[in-house]
Parts: structure tokens; C-alpha cells; sequence
């Protein structure tokens, strides 16, 4: 295959790929791509090459791909709230939020503003 032909059809496998990634909520990757008229098998085998190719890039791209792992922290503002005194005003573990680097235990005592601040970080750890 010429190189200005697999430019067209990645250009149109990119697509596909780019629409069923936006399906409808609930919706699975193999009733759309049935609903759509495209073979699993098509669909897949193109994935396999765009990750492949994403793969090479990420493997000749110093800046892609870090050396070394760096540790870094934020400073996050001690703010205790007015305890309000009632029979379950004890800090209870509300959710958890667990990568493989870190685990943060969050309490019924934070204060939206933290919540959000935290949610914002993780977001980009």
C-alpha cells in the first residue's frame, strides 16, 4: 500500500475510533461497532497500530517518557473547621482515593474547598 493510501485510511480508521469512543453512555464498543457495519476485527486490528505507533513515538521522545521518577508535594493548608457538636460529630472515612504511588483517605470533616483542591492535584499526578 502506497503511503498516501494508508494516510487515508488512518485518517478514516482515526475517525471510526474518535466515534466510538463517543457512544452513547452505556452503550458497548461491539453493538456499536455492529450498529455501524464495522468488523471487530478491522476495528481492533487498526487500534493495535495506532498504539503501536503512539508506542514508537513515546520511545524516541525523551520528554515523553521521564528517567527517573521525581517525588514532588504541594503544601496544603491546615483548616479545621468549627467542630459542630452532635452524637456523630467523629471523623468517619467518607472515600478513597488509591493509585499505586499514594492513598488519600478523606473524611466527612473536609471542607469543599480542600475536597477540591486535592481532586485537582490527583487530577494531575
Amino acid at each position: 500500500m502506497d503511503e498516501c493510501t494508508h494516510k487515508v485510511r488512518a485518517e478514516y480508521w482515526k475517525g471510526i475510533m474518535e466515534a466510538c469512543h463517543n457512544r452513547p453512555e452505556g452503550q458497548s464498543a461491539k453493538s456499536w461497532l455492529s450498529e455501524n457495519g464495522i468488523t471487530e476485527q478491522s476495528y481492533y486490528h487498526w487500534q493495535r497500530k495506532f498504539r503501536q505507533q503512539t508506542y514508537e513515538v513515546m520511545q524516541g521522545s525523551e520528554a515523553a517518557v521521564p528517567k527517573t521518577s521525581e517525588i514532588s508535594f504541594i503544601e496544603m493548608p491546615c483548616v479545621q473547621p468549627n467542630p459542630i457538636k452532635t452524637e456523630h460529630s467523629n471523623c468517619q472515612t467518607v472515600a478513597v482515593i488509591q493509585t499505586t504511588a499514594m492513598k488519600i483517605e478523606i473524611t466527612n470533616a473536609i471542607s469543599e474547598s480542600i475536597l477540591a483542591r486535592i481532586l485537582r492535584e490527583v487530577s494531575h499526578a
